[in-house]
């Protein structure tokens, strides 16, 4: 562009040259030339100024963007943060982007959702692979065993204990554990006799140890089944109670405190804590890899079955979608707002990290072919002016 602004003032030039002392039509195109010449070598000192001295003469208020570009990177950085990082703005372009509703159209369809699947699971198989068993001991013996030692055990057993009497939580673990008590003992006549036979004192008859142990069992099965089929039932009461006072003993009682706080100790001392929460994860590693790994296991055939029906929710769902377009501009606005300084910093810790020459170059070969036409608008409009006046000072007298 630089060699084509150029060649229309070289043009001009020659122009000039050809048509000097004549008059008519000639007269005019001298003009124009002359003009054009005049229209160029203004707009190349205009557009050279800006980025260095013109011919290497320091001409005052030339070399402009060396000399000024920490202010233009301030310019720059408030002009960033007062136009584009606005809550208003920020705001409308959240909603008009429809954010919820394009990416629910996208993980709608089969092959999208796959390929999100499949890169979740990778990345958490990656994830996964790279825990070793020393970095869970080490997060075991020097983080959540010191940690458990430091906190007290009571206020959150009680508080727990209390709360969950309180919203009958527990009611659901005492019908699943009688459940499964009265089935065992359903099923395992044999066992249950057995084992009270071994405790029968040696000169008992066998035929009487076998009649009292059968009773017992009848009984216990039928003690079982008023306790599942009435949810008033005294020793449900008396669980209730137990617990209740067991609540309120750990939150107030120094002794009961004590007490959980030494089963605490005991078990973080005991050697097999340690391992044993080693082996549990072990055991969740290896499930999850296994599942992770297998391209058409139910895992993954069921994150893909999820993620395509609240994909679909997102693209049906109006209300949904601007509830989520919504928090998704409110945490936009709290980033902005939060961190909108930092980030509009950065554009003047950049510029002013640069050599005023190198400034110079990068916004030169940014925005140079642009301004070149400026040349060689010069070099037109000004031959088009002189046409003009030369054309004025035949026909005024």
């Amino acid at each position: 562009m630089k060699g084509l602004a150029l060649g229309l003032l070289l043009f001009a030039a020659v122009v000039y040259l050809l048509t000097r002392g004549h008059d008519g039509l000639l007269g005019f195109v001298n003009a124009g030339a002359e003009a054009s010449m005049v229209g160029a070598m203004a707009d190349w000192f205009a557009v050279t100024a800006l980025f260095r001295h013109p011919l290497g003469v320091p001409v005052p208020h030339t070399a402009l963007i060396p000399k000024r570009k920490d202010e233009l990177g301030r310019g720059l950085e408030e002009f960033v943060g007062e136009n584009f990082l606005q809550e208003d703005i920020i705001r409308e372009r959240v909603a008009s982007a429809e954010v919820t509703r394009r990416v629910g159209d996208w993980a709608g369809v089969p092959s999208n959702a796959a390929r999100v699947v499949e890169e979740v699971t990778e990345v958490a198989t990656i994830g996964l692979g790279r825990v070793k068993d020393e970095h869970i001991v080490e997060l075991v013996e020097a983080v959540l065993v010191p940690r458990f030692r430091e906190e007290p055990i009571s206020p959150i057993l009680g508080t727990f204990l209390v709360e969950a009497i309180r919203d009958d939580l527990h009611h659901g673990l005492v019908d699943l554990a009688l459940e499964e008590l009265h089935g065992w003992l359903e099923h395992n006549h044999d066992t249950f006799v057995e084992v009270l036979g071994e405790r029968a004192p040696w000169w008992a008859p066998p035929k009487l140890n076998d009649a009292v142990t059968t009773r017992i069992h009848t009984e216990a099965l039928r003690w079982l089944d008023d306790i599942r089929h009435d949810p008033q039932h005294r020793a449900r009461a008396a669980l209730d109670s137990m617990l209740a006072r067991l609540g309120q003993d750990l939150l107030f009682n120094e002794e009961t405190q004590q007490r959980a706080e030494n089963l605490k100790l005991r078990l973080l001392e005991h050697p097999q804590f340690a391992s044993t929460g080693i082996s549990l994860w072990k055991a969740l590693r290896n499930a999850l890899l296994t599942a992770l790994r297998d391209p058409s296991g139910p895992l993954k055939a069921r994150l893909q079955g999820e993620l395509e029906r609240v994909a679909a929710r997102f693209s049906s769902d109006a209300t949904l979608q601007r509830r989520l377009d919504g928090l998704l501009a409110d945490a936009v606005v709290f980033g902005v707002s939060r961190y909108g300084a930092e980030l509009t910093t950065v554009i003047t810790h950049t510029i002013e990290q640069w050599d005023g020459k190198e400034a110079a170059e990068r916004i030169e070969l940014h925005v140079g072919r642009d301004l070149q036409f400026i040349r060689i608008n010069g070099t037109i409009v000004g031959g088009l002016v002189g046409v003009l006046i030369h054309a004025a000072t035949i026909l005024i007298p």
